[in-house]
């Protein structure tokens, strides 16, 4: 593909130099649709990032897209804070019907602001509100939002010192496999729990994602996972699944804790569960835990009714029926035979490859690697990003809704990446 170079005087004179994305992707994008996305001169680029994530039901689904418009050209509420309308309404009892009845959950839902780290951030508070206690245990290469009290929880060096400030009331603890499986799970953890002469501060609760996905695809066992929980039952520690990037039904199941069986105390959802990468977030957590005072955690944008409505309409389109599971699994099969298949090719020249129903990471010795393949990607017309402490890692994300079709056209230009930049 040949991509004339844009115009981007506008946005490197005055927008600033925080912006990341655009650096790697060097055109300016003017429609999207399904897992396309099209630069304003009409080339296109078969999408394996989805928002981060955000489009798990691809670009201006037409099903959720048509719900939309129809609530927006009957003057339907569009800024309501937290106050009851129809539209929270609808959302509130699909939700409670499709995903939360179903799964024998009985969370109260917060919407705590329209973004992730807002979700993250009132988990936290929540539960040193409820324990009474000021640590968070978290995990090493853990990502979990850039405000202060996630960054506070967040393993990446570079993104901490953003804040400028130090970052307190966090403690990290090895993630699955840190140690290479030389050491016995949660050993260290626990013998500091026991110890009265450790230093460490009783935790109010640990914060924990099942894939890192930030963190470079790092996938937690199932039995794992039901060990910590096992180990914040016993002592006396809330347990927060962040489910931000891997819900919404992104490794198979709508919540990313449902092949380990176990139930957490505290889940943040955002990202998909708008539907259609309009700004939405939700804490969920267990009745008893609900000891907020009126207002004592809001947000003048938490009550995003057209985010409502697109998320019900994703609710009842692709998780009345228990297919899209089903389908993700699929896919992820498809996923994997090709990454395999890339690992055999370059021996020695990838690292490896991991992950679970749609997020999969492609692993590189050298850390530069990983950024010329996605660079020659864009080049051959496919968006993927990187991953990873080092950003050594290829991450891929396509919509959930993606055909084998464009899975594997995908697939194959990535092969074709990692093959020119050997």
């Amino acid at each position: 593909m040949t991509i004339t170079q844009p115009d981007l005087s506008i946005f490197q004179t005055l927008e600033s130099e925080v912006r990341s994305y655009c650096r790697g992707w060097p055109t300016v994008f003017d429609r999207a649709r399904g897992s396309y996305m099209y630069d304003e001169d009409g080339h296109a680029f078969l999408d394996f990032f989805a928002g981060a994530g955000s489009l798990n039901y691809g670009h201006n689904n037409p099903v959720l897209k048509r719900a939309l418009l129809d609530y927006l050209e009957r003057d339907g509420v569009t800024h309501g804070l937290d106050m009851s309308t129809t539209a929270k309404r609808a959302f509130l009892e699909t939700f409670q019907e499709v995903v939360l009845r179903p799964r024998g959950l009985d969370h109260k839902v917060m919407f705590p602001g329209p973004t992730g780290t807002n979700a993250v951030e009132a988990a936290l508070k929540l539960a040193r509100k409820v324990k009474g206690r000021e640590s968070i245990v978290s995990f090493t290469n853990a990502f979990h939002g850039m405000s202060l009290g996630s960054l506070a929880v967040t393993g990446n060096a570079f993104k901490r010192a953003g804040a400028g400030v130090p970052l307190v009331h966090g403690t990290p603890m090895p993630f699955d496999n840190y140690l290479d499986g030389k050491v016995e799970d949660f050993l260290w953890f626990e013998r500091l729990l026991q110890d009265s002469g450790s230093g460490l501060n009783r935790p109010a609760a640990v914060i924990v994602e099942t894939v890192q996905g930030e963190g470079g695809v790092n996938v937690a066992r199932a039995e794992w996972l039901r060990a910590l929980a096992d180990l914040c039952k016993r002592q006396d520690m809330l347990l927060i699944v962040d489910d931000i990037q891997m819900g919404c039904g992104r490794t198979g199941g709508f919540f990313s804790f449902e092949e380990a069986g176990i139930t957490p105390d505290i889940i943040t959802v955002s990202k998909s569960i708008s539907g259609y990468g309009l700004p939405m977030a939700l804490t969920l957590f267990r009745p008893e835990l609900d000891v907020w005072e009126p207002g004592e955690h809001n947000g003048t944008f938490r009550g995003n009714n057209p985010a409502f409505v697109t998320a019900a309409a994703a609710l009842d389109t692709y998780w009345a029926d228990g297919q899209m599971e089903k389908q993700t699994l699929a896919r992820g099969e498809q996923v994997e035979a090709a990454l395999c298949a890339i690992a055999g090719e370059h021996r020695g020249g990838v690292a490896g490859f991991r992950g679970r129903g749609l997020v999969w990471g492609l692993a590189f010795p050298d850390a530069g690697r990983a950024g010329w393949v996605c660079s020659r990607a864009f080049e051959l017309g496919l968006l993927v990003e990187t991953s990873g402490p080092e950003s050594e890692v290829v991450k891929l994300l396509p919509a959930l809704t993606i055909s084998p079709e464009e899975l594997d056209e995908g697939l194959r230009t990535l092969a074709r990446a990692v093959r020119e930049t050997a």
